[in-house]
């Protein structure tokens, strides 16, 4: 798996945890996914990834995710 798949993977994920627990726990939990969001917003604006830099630096190979 790509550093790029990878990062898309684990955006949705914590989405749909944070709706889950929103749901069936607290509906502060929905930050979480407000924090995702602007994260993936700050991304798309200045080309840099928390995550996508970690995970290069653990030896994940990059790719494109559309290819």
């Amino acid at each position: 798996m790509t550093v790029d798949r990878t990062v898309h993977l684990m955006a949705g994920l914590m989405v749909l945890l944070s709706i889950a627990l929103a749901h069936f726990s607290n509906p502060a939990w929905l930050w979480l996914t407000a924090f995702v969001g602007a994260n993936l917003a700050q991304s798309g604006v200045t080309g840099f990834c928390p995550l996508a830099f970690m995970l290069k630096k653990a030896g994940v190979k990059e790719g494109n995710c559309c290819s």
